[in-house]
């Protein structure tokens, strides 16, 4: 083997010195395998460069320094990235090879060091190169050899195990090197890593079953839009498509994706088009029991390709990402007391806090501030804490402390923003506080963000009509709950209220009386429903009815009159208030 020095290929001296890792890989057997088989093992080697260790070199922030036919020189700014990109490429080389008999298999050894190396031009030369290089060579078939000071960097932090190989002396390095191996299978993972506190997902590449193999692109098209909608959420941790794509096209089990990847689930569908009908199935399955969890299919026909793939992509990540969410409360439920972790908590508050009554609030409210004392950077339960005073002061729960309600919604929901600015819920809470203090700009500037951040998540849509609604822009908020439908088909109740509400500003009395008739029904204790079906009526002229659901004004729960409604809901004077307010007066509703 010749010293791996890059060469000097610009005849530049520029003798910068730079602490890196440096990765050192050559393929065992070369000559021998190009000798059986040159056409064929060069066409392998490519497609392992392709799919698994360019992208991998890539995702860890490496950078190739020299290529070889048979061996590749790469730095990394992180030892730590240095070591993943390894233990990544060693684990899934296998996989990505296939089922190659023994003799014909292609493996890798490795050689990881850090140090001190000069660069010269785009090439590096120095010790710490050469060191790397020459661990490689003691390294077993499929294996990462490292020295102490790799070694001691990553002991502890990457849940990695390592066998001593001694002091080692290696050619033309002047001084001992010690030497630690990592091995494939169990030796790399001693133990069952413990999975990360919040869920995390695998999207298999989606199979293709037409038969056709020009109808790849729509199967590959549609498993990346998911995985780059579930991305989106930041309450899922997704695995990046780097790693999943190395099982397209290979029959794998459920359980060894999950421990390959440590993810609690994976997601697998297939594509199937005959003539111009197309039918996408999903399923999700948990990791660890292969237990199905979900499934669904999709039959559509296929018009307009890409308005096709974004529809059922919509469909399975909206569905996805309540399976997931129920899937976890159910467990969570199995736990003893004191031993729920901080996301857990969270979902067992948002529980509560989807149930009606202010008991649940607070209940959910004690969960929230129970997850932060476990985790005071959780910037997810400083957004629900802050979505707990909007509703205190949206309830008026108490009025005497609507002004310190909305400090400390606005406190938690800044908070959040600076723990995780791309967080939708935080986004729309900020909205929804700002429609509260009467700041209606404000209120839809944040709302639209939350949008914009997240396009797969339903309730913001809702919550930026709701926005939009009392800033007398009901047009608009019936777009924007459209689209909410469109992505949660089962919507709450809630939303045939706004509908209604829209419909009602807008003077469409008896559409909007069909929508609050059905919120009515789905909510028989939601008062504001039975308020506006009142104004309805009374607009088509039905004042006999409008009275008659109109009830008593000192039994109405928050907003007894005319003037409580206009001082406390924070409406945008204009027309569709005044529709409002007329409808409320002709049912009898006092000033």
């Amino acid at each position: 083997m010749t010293e791996a020095v890059a060469s000097d290929s610009t005849g530049r001296s520029q003798n910068r010195r730079k602490l890196i890792a440096v990765l050192y890989a050559d393929m065992v057997g070369y000559s021998r395998l190009i000798g059986l088989d040159d056409a064929g093992t060069l066409e392998r080697l490519r497609a392992l460069r392709r799919n698994l260790i360019d992208p991998a070199i890539e995702e860890h922030g490496g950078r190739i320094v020299q290529t070889g036919g048979d061996s590749l020189l790469v730095v990394f700014d992180s030892i730590d990235g240095a070591v993943q990109c390894a233990v990544t490429v060693q684990r899934q080389v296998p996989i990505v090879d296939g089922d190659q008999p023994a003799g014909r298999a292609i493996r890798f050894r490795v050689g990881i060091n850090i140090g001190d190396a000069i660069a010269d031009g785009t090439d590096l030369h120095g010790d710490a190169v050469n060191v790397a290089a020459r661990l490689q060579a003691e390294c077993p078939p499929g294996s990462i050899c490292v020295s102490r000071s790799v070694r001691d960097h990553v002991h502890g932090r990457l849940d990695l195990a390592f066998t001593e190989l001694g002091t080692l002396q290696l050619k033309n390095i002047a001084r001992p090197i010690e030497a630690f191996v990592l091995q494939p299978g169990t030796g790399m993972t001693p133990q069952a890593k413990s999975l990360p506190d919040k869920p995390s997902i695998a999207v298999l590449p989606f199979e293709n079953l037409s038969g056709d193999p020009d109808q790849q692109y729509f199967a590959d098209g549609l498993t990346e839009d998911i995985l780059t909608a579930l991305a989106r959420f930041t309450q899922l941790m997704v695995i990046a498509r780097n790693s999943t794509f190395v099982y397209k096209g290979r029959a794998v089990s459920i359980a060894d994706v999950g421990r390959d990847l440590n993810v609690r689930y994976v997601l697998e569908g297939s594509v199937r088009r005959s003539g111009e009908r197309v039918r996408v199935t999903a399923q999700l399955i948990e990791a660890a029991t292969s237990a199905h969890l979900w499934a669904e299919r999709y039959d559509r026909t296929l018009t307009d390709i890409f308005a096709l793939q974004d529809e059922i992509t919509e469909r399975i990540v909206t569905t996805l990402v309540s399976n997931i969410q129920r899937s976890i409360i159910e467990q969570a439920r199995r736990k003893p007391p004191g031993s729920l972790g901080a996301y857990e908590l969270l979902l067992q508050g948002r529980e509560q806090r989807d149930r009606s009554g202010y008991e649940a609030m607070v209940a959910a409210e004690a969960l929230f501030t129970e997850a932060i004392a476990l985790d005071p950077d959780f910037a997810l339960a400083h957004a629900e804490l802050a979505y707990l005073q909007y509703v205190y002061v949206t309830w008026r729960a108490d009025p005497a402390q609507r002004d310190v309600q909305l400090a400390k919604g606005f406190a938690h929901a800044r908070r959040a923003l600076e723990l995780g600015a791309s967080l939708p819920l935080a986004n729309r809470v900020l909205g929804n506080l700002h429609l509260r203090a009467g700041e209606h700009d404000e209120a839809i500037r944040w709302s639209r963000r939350a949008v914009a951040l997240n396009p797969g998540e339903a309730e913001s849509y809702a919550w930026l009509a709701n926005v939009l609604s009392y800033a007398g822009r009901s047009a608009e908020a019936l777009e924007q709950l459209e689209h909410a439908r469109r992505l949660d088909p089962l919507h709450p109740p809630l939303w045939d209220f706004y509908i209604g509400r829209a419909l009602l500003h807008l003077g469409r009395y008896q559409e909007a009386l069909v929508w609050l008739e059905a919120c009515s029904r789905r909510a028989p204790g939601f008062g504001h429903a039975r308020r506006l079906i009142a104004a309805a009526l009374s607009q088509l002229g039905r004042l006999d009815e409008a009275r008659a659901a109109l009830p008593d004004a000192t039994a109405m729960p928050n907003y007894p009159s005319i003037g409580d409604i206009i001082r406390w809901e924070s409406y945008q004077e204009g027309v569709e208030l005044e529709r409002l307010i007329e409808g409320l007066r002709k049912a009898g509703m006092p000033e």
